[in-house]
């Protein structure tokens, strides 16, 4: 089981169109972030973990050739704008390419992309999604998938938890600003802990550095990883404050 970080950024990638701020100006390649997503290669299946407005540069970055499920952690623009960029990996497929996230989610998916729900659909080459609504754990081959909700401003959003037999534990939550009791209880034991962490200030819909930390803390994961970061946040000198097992995930990271 091999997790790829395509993107690490929050929904201003960086550096920001405009800034002159250090992040922005550093060419140091960490610095430059896509929009926040992830991808999951198992023994059987591909899995993308949300669709953002980077996903054409991602896939082509990383040789990403084939995708068999789709998961949405919500559906901010920054998380589904790359939808229409799916059809490539529909093009070779006979059967419709599922993509698992909460109803709401899938309604809305369904809403700004009617054209590709819509049953006249049957066009070849376009994008044929299968709304799959999750409301527990499921299933993808040998990985089970139990969804993590947390709080986010006021869109319903989940995380993913990925187990399988013989493999790391993988906890990914990019956007969230509370995590509720039900959930803690649903990421012990776990082995990578990947979660927001904007900046390190605070923010109203975010969680901060410094709640990502404490977060981290309470759980007691071997390895936590920092996302959706901000190009408020210079990563280098907040590292070197963090403990060996609190690090700052980066474009292009991947953990086997």
């Amino acid at each position: 089981m091999t997790l790829t970080f395509l993107g690490t950024s929050t929904s201003v990638g960086i550096p920001v169109i405009g800034c002159n701020c250090a992040s922005c100006r550093s060419s140091d390649p960490k610095n430059q972030r896509m929009r926040a997503s992830v991808h999951l290669q198992t023994d059987t299946h591909s899995i993308l973990v949300d669709s953002g407005p980077d996903l054409r540069q991602q896939a082509l970055r990383h040789d990403l050739i084939k995708v068999d499920a789709v998961l949405y952690t919500h559906c901010h623009l920054d998380h589904i704008t790359g939808f229409d960029e799916l059809r490539a990996f529909c093009w070779g497929r006979e059967e419709p390419l599922p993509m698992y996230s909460s109803k709401a989610c899938l309604d809305e998916l369904a809403r700004i992309f009617s054209w590709a729900f819509s049953p006249s659909n049957t066009h070849k080459g376009y994008i044929k999604p299968k709304a799959r609504p999750v409301g527990g754990p499921f299933f993808l081959g040998n990985t089970k998938v139990t969804p993590l909700p947390v709080m986010h401003a006021s869109v319903e959003t989940i995380g993913f938890r990925f187990d399988q037999d013989g493999q790391p534990s993988i906890a990914y939550i990019p956007d969230a600003k509370e995590i509720p009791e039900p959930t803690f209880a649903l990421l012990e034991g776990l082995d990578h802990f990947i979660i927001d962490a904007l900046r390190p200030a605070p923010h109203p819909t975010h969680l901060s550095l410094p709640e990502a930390v404490e977060i981290s803390n309470r759980i007691q994961p071997k390895q936590t990883w920092l996302t959706h970061i901000s190009h408020e946040t210079d990563y280098r000198a907040e590292e070197a404050k963090l403990p060996e097992n609190i690090r700052f995930a980066y474009d292009t990271l991947q953990l086997d």
